[in-house]
C-alpha cells in the first residue's frame, strides 16, 4: 500500500512540470556521464588528440604550399607529393579515429532506444519544461499576436540539456580536444580542406 502511494506520487512529480524539467535534466546528465566515462574506457583520448592535432597541421601546412606556387614552382612540385603522399596516410588513421569515437555507441545505442522508448511513453506527448521565449517577447509580433506560454516536449528539452551538458562533461572530464583550437580553428581547417591545389 506504501509503496503504491509512493510510487503514484514519484510518477507525478515525474509528469508534472517543473518536475519533468528536472528529471529530463538529470536524464541527460547521467546519459552524458555515461557515454563520457566509457569513452574514458574504451578510447586511447591522447592517441585521438594527437591524431588530431597532426591533421589540423597537415591542412595548415596545404595553404602554404599553395602559396609557393608562384613563388618557387620547383619547390611547390616537390612539397606536393610531399603533401599528397602524408594525405594518404592521414586519411587513413582518419578512418581509425573514426572506428574507435564509435566504440561507447555501438555499446549505448540498444539500451539507449529502449531506455528513450519507455520514458518518451510516460510523457506522451506532454508538457515537460516551459520555453523563455514565446510571440510576446518578439519585437512587433508581440504587439499583434497575445500568445500564451509556449512548452516544449521531452525530446525537444532533452536535445536542448544534451547539447550543454556533453560539451561540459567532456570538458570537466577532459575530453575535449584542444586540436581544434574552438570555433576559429574548425573554420580554418575546413577552408583549407575546400583549397585545390593549382596546376603548375
Amino acid at each position: 500500500m506504501l509503496f503504491s502511494i509512493l510510487q503514484n506520487a514519484f510518477l507525478d512529480l515525474i509528469t508534472t512540470p517543473p518536475g519533468t524539467m528536472i528529471f529530463v535534466l538529470l536524464l541527460a546528465i547521467t546519459t552524458a556521464l555515461i557515454s563520457t566515462l566509457l569513452t574514458r574506457w574504451l578510447v586511447d583520448t591522447n592517441e585521438i588528440n594527437r591524431k588530431q592535432t597532426q591533421t589540423k597541421a597537415h591542412e595548415e601546412e596545404k595553404q602554404k604550399i599553395i602559396d609557393l606556387a608562384e613563388i618557387d614552382p620547383e619547390r611547390y612540385k616537390k612539397a606536393r607529393k610531399r603533401w599528397e603522399r602524408k594525405d594518404t596516410m592521414i586519411k587513413k588513421s582518419q578512418q581509425k579515429m573514426t572506428l574507435q569515437r564509435m566504440k561507447p555507441t555501438c555499446i549505448t545505442f540498444v539500451p539507449m532506444i529502449i531506455i528513450f522508448g519507455i520514458v518518451n511513453m510516460l510523457f506522451r506527448g506532454a508538457p515537460v519544461a516551459l520555453s523563455p521565449m514565446n510571440a510576446n517577447d518578439i519585437p512587433l509580433i508581440g504587439n499583434f499576436i497575445r500568445a500564451g506560454s509556449v512548452w516544449i516536449n521531452f525530446t525537444s528539452w532533452y536535445f536542448l540539456c544534451s547539447l550543454g551538458i556533453n560539451t561540459l562533461t567532456q570538458r570537466l572530464l577532459k575530453l575535449q580536444s584542444q586540436a581544434s583550437g574552438g570555433m576559429g580553428g574548425m573554420f580554418a581547417g575546413q577552408k583549407a580542406k575546400s583549397l585545390e591545389f593549382p596546376d603548375v
